[in-house]
């Protein structure tokens, strides 16, 4: 008597990470051939719907996106806050467009994420990324709560860690770099001011690089939360946890990547478990730590 083979189970991670991939693909085949001059190519709805579903939400890729994605390259996901809120114009704008050519000079295709005029878009041309810049506080922070309101009321936002990997993660995008992740703030034990950051890593599937959590945060209290919510942890060649501006926080890494390879293993065993995303944290260059020594000793000086 044959026997029935066993099925092979699936996580729910996994399977949004292939149906992502074969959206992406899907994406490929709208993308108008580069060979064609004639044929401008289109942003892409996720679904591709040919953007019916925009006003309900779908995700929209820049073309340069969908094309690299479809064909199974590298996509480096980026945030806009920093962009709107985190520095003045113009060197906002300067400071965006400089990272975007950092990626590129590495071989992959940047994506910085926002919502704009209500619709939430992975990769911006050069006048969304200057009209955020323009707009500066002016535009809505966003944050996961946030994205169905925004979307709703068709406004414009930039989006913090949680809301792009979230986002990020819909079109099909696994790596995302930012400055420093949220976490537990000082006194969140009586508060709860907790980070929707820390909250989306744990269902999300995508690895954040980053100088570690904000100095101004719980850090011990950060990587207590991140590990009863089972997010990776992981130090980029070091083995204690960076806090920012500091390569230092007195805290060990829960674990250690030494090499790209190391760090690609650990993001594959993530995914292939569905078990949300990880971060990894990359401390400040020593070249630049004596400046990043004294804003930390300012910070503490201003929480005494």
């Amino acid at each position: 008597r044959a026997q029935t083979p066993p099925v092979a189970r699936v996580s729910r991670g996994e399977m949004e990470v292939r149906a992502s991939r074969r959206v992406a693909a899907l994406a490929g085949h709208l993308v108008p051939s580069s060979s064609d001059a004639s044929s401008p190519k289109q942003w892409l709805t996720m679904p591709c719907d040919g953007g019916a579903s925009v006003a309900a939400g779908a995700v929209v890729l820049h073309p340069s996106v969908a094309e690299v994605l479809a064909s199974g390259g590298a996509v480096v996901a980026l945030e806009s806050t920093i962009v709107s809120h985190g520095m003045p114009y113009p060197q906002n704008l300067q400071m965006a467009r400089e990272v975007e050519a950092i990626v590129r000079a590495r071989g992959a295709t940047p994506a910085t994420v926002a919502i704009i005029d209500g619709v939430p878009r992975v990769g911006l041309d050069d006048a969304d990324l200057r009209r955020l810049a323009e707009l500066g506080a002016r535009a809505r922070k966003v944050s996961r709560r946030d994205v169905p309101a925004v979307i709703a009321r068709r406004e414009t936002g930039a989006t913090t860690v949680s809301a792009t990997a979230l986002l990020a993660a819909r079109a099909g995008v696994s790596v995302f770099v930012t400055g420093g992740v949220g976490g537990v703030h000082r006194g969140g034990e009586t508060s709860m001011d907790v980070s929707a950051d820390l909250t989306e890593l744990a269902k999300t599937p995508v690895a954040v690089f980053c100088a570690g959590a904000k100095s101004v945060l719980d850090i011990p209290r950060t990587l207590e939360f991140l590990e009863t919510q089972g997010v990776p942890v992981v130090g980029y060649g070091v083995k204690e946890f960076p806090a920012f501006f500091s390569r230092s926080s007195g805290r060990d890494a829960p674990a250690v990547a030494d090499s790209p390879e190391q760090a690609a293993r650990v993001i594959k065993a993530a995914k292939t478990l569905g078990l949300g995303g990880c971060i990894f944290a990359v401390p400040i260059p020593e070249a630049h730590e004596a400046t990043g020594r004294k804003v930390q000793r300012a910070i503490d000086r201003a929480l005494e």
